[in-house]
């Protein structure tokens, strides 16, 4: 898993050049020598998440299942808020010839105040984990680097830690990698995108991962106000008013 610890302490914006077009996700390049895709509405552990949205209680429909939680976000607009998750799958086109991953390399586009919308809470029931490689980076950096860290492995009726491994990785057709990218942000509204280095065969590349060609986008959350659902009541209501914390 690869998780992205960003602590951005300047809010104020920066002008640069729109992440490039990528190929869309699972869609790449027939010349290129492995697959990829991603999952860019993921929940922690298919739990709670946070959304920053633009619209008052009663104009927010109930939280989804996390399985739709790309079409729930995508009607409201909604932008991560305080963090989010990207999985990456990468796997080889030949079981033979292994492509080897070099690196994944951290582009901020832009970066910005935090957003001054409403935080609606996700918590619904949580699901299965995985055991992706775990990366820690800390995009106040000038130059943010992927840390490799322990990950924890709870798919058995164990939770056992995973030792870090830092890259290179091997993937083929039968041994794919997954990584799991967790970024985080207190102070700003920032939107990035990753960049993917590998080489196979004499050959050598780099793949640019986005959300469907466009920046991932992820704002602080802190301070703004916060609601759960009452279920019970069919309505949102102010965090506080739910007892929870948080």
């Amino acid at each position: 898993m690869l998780a992205l610890a960003a602590l951005l302490g300047h809010p104020t914006r920066r002008a640069s050049a729109p992440a490039p077009a990528s190929p869309p996700p699972g869609r790449t390049a027939a010349s290129l020598p492995f697959t990829w895709s991603i999952g860019s509405q993921l929940w922690e552990g298919g739990c709670g998440h946070t959304y920053l949205v633009e619209r008052a209680p009663r104009a927010v429909a109930a939280p989804p299942v996390a399985a739709d939680a790309g079409a729930w976000a995508g009607t409201h607009g909604a932008v991560h808020g305080g963090e989010a998750l990207v999985r990456i799958t990468v796997q080889g086109r030949s079981q033979s010839d292994a492509v080897v991953l070099h690196a994944l390399h951290v582009r901020v586009v832009d970066r910005a105040a935090p957003l001054l919308w409403n935080a609606y809470r996700m918590d619904d029931g949580c699901g299965g984990a995985v055991t992706p490689r775990h990366f820690a980076v800390d995009l106040d950096r000038p130059r943010p680097l992927a840390r490799p860290v322990d990950g924890l492995d709870a798919s058995g009726a164990e939770v056992r830690k995973i030792p870090a491994v830092s890259f290179p990785y091997k993937v083929t057709s039968s041994d794919p990698e997954e990584l799991l990218v967790f970024a985080r942000t207190a102070a700003c509204d920032f939107r990035w995108y990753l960049e993917l280095e590998w080489s196979a065969g004499g050959r050598t590349g780099t793949v640019r991962i986005t959300d469907g060609g466009k920046p991932f986008r992820t704002s602080g959350a802190g301070g703004r106000p916060a609601y759960v659902h009452d279920s019970a009541e069919g309505r949102w209501i102010t965090d506080s008013d739910s007892g929870q914390t948080g």
